[in-house]
């Protein structure tokens, strides 16, 4: 006989968990999640976007997570959050099943004699593990990591696969790399030579910096942090960082901040704690951005932010032809705001 290890809840368990509280039945059960369109009996949703209101009457979920107001919309058992994408996110982690990671070091893994390996940590296949390399307690790296010399990777923390450390990195404990990631590669600097023998060129900045990375960070799939020239590249604690985000030489990123996918920062500039970047938004380099700031998607940060907010730049979405229109007209926005202020001039005078 073959026996089911789904783990499942009943409305009272979790909402002792997780300090909701319970409407309905208490013993109704959930083993998995879905959306409300989706879900059934035996699974759990959440409301937490107000356009989706309509669909919670019909869902057939077992359990739907609300807020109080929704409550009485809700046709079977629920459970009342004050943030029930929050508390979403905690309930659906006790389904989540990652696979084991077998502790020691895989035949074809290639490690170094300097190298120290904690006996808890998982060595995947095809991995290389530099000189002087410290890899923490409980530490996995997936399949074909490299973690050149000196780096450190700290304890508990999850490689998936193909992550890089180039030089000189530390990993926090906790952190999770996603595939494709590359950290501590060269930043970009260069100094252009006009002059000496021979025709103009660029000569290379040596990077002599690390990256050091606070405990409890994630890092997206193909992400890249540049290494410092003098200083280090800094994440504090708790930062996530998207998919296909290129962090700069020197910048700092403060705690708990979030960035979303295709987001750059450029060199040394210092992102605060509690901050949210969206998707495809730049910040130039050297500038700074106070804690608690948000900057939202495909915007371009050209100047140092020094209150918290919500800050915007570029042009909303419109028909093709309007903006064209609008586009040839702003290239005489300069002309325009003289001739405005000549007018109000001269209308003061009267």
């Amino acid at each position: 006989m073959t026996v089911s290890t789904t783990p499942s809840y009943t409305l009272a368990e979790l909402a002792e968990r997780f300090g909701l509280v319970p409407h309905g039945d208490a013993s109704v059960r959930v083993d998995g999640v879905g959306t409300l369109a989706a879900a059934g009996p035996s699974q759990l949703s959440f409301l937490a976007n107000s356009k989706y209101t309509a669909k919670l009457a019909a869902s057939g979920a077992g359990i739907v997570v609300v807020r109080a107001e929704n409550l009485a919309e809700c046709p079977g058992a629920a459970l009342v959050a004050a943030d029930p994408y929050l508390a979403y996110a905690k309930i659906a982690a006790l389904f989540e099943r990652l696979p084991s990671a077998p502790v020691g070091i895989h035949p074809s893994a290639v490690v170094a004699p300097t190298a120290r390996v904690s006996q808890s940590a998982s060595i995947g296949p095809c991995c290389v593990i530099g000189d002087d390399a410290m890899i923490g307690d409980g530490a996995v790296l997936g399949p074909h990591c490299i973690i050149g010399d000196g780096c450190t990777v700290g304890a508990h923390s999850r490689l998936v696969a193909r992550v890089t450390l180039v030089v000189r990195v530390t990993l926090g404990q906790r952190v999770l790399i996603h595939p494709g990631a590359v950290i501590g590669s060269d930043g970009f600097g260069l100094a252009f030579d006009r002059g000496g023998p021979g025709p103009a060129h660029w000569v290379k900045m040596p990077q002599l910096g690390g990256v050091r990375i606070g405990d409890d960070c994630e890092i997206g799939a193909n992400t890249t942090i540049d290494r410092g020239a003098l200083e280090d590249t800094v994440l504090e604690e708790d930062v996530r960082l998207d998919n296909q985000i290129q962090i700069a030489h020197n910048v700092h990123v403060g705690a708990h901040t979030a960035m979303a996918g295709c987001a750059a920062v450029a060199g040394s500039a210092k992102i605060g704690r509690y901050c949210m970047i969206g998707g495809n938004a730049g910040v130039l380099g050297h500038l700074e951005l106070a804690d608690r700031v948000t900057i939202t998607a495909k915007s371009l940060v050209t100047h140092s932010i020094h209150e918290p907010g919500e800050y915007s730049s570029g042009v909303p979405l419109q028909e093709s032809r309007p903006w064209r229109k609008n586009a040839a007209r702003f290239k005489h926005l300069d002309a325009y705001a003289r001739r405005l202020a000549a007018l109000e001039k001269d209308k003061n005078h009267e």
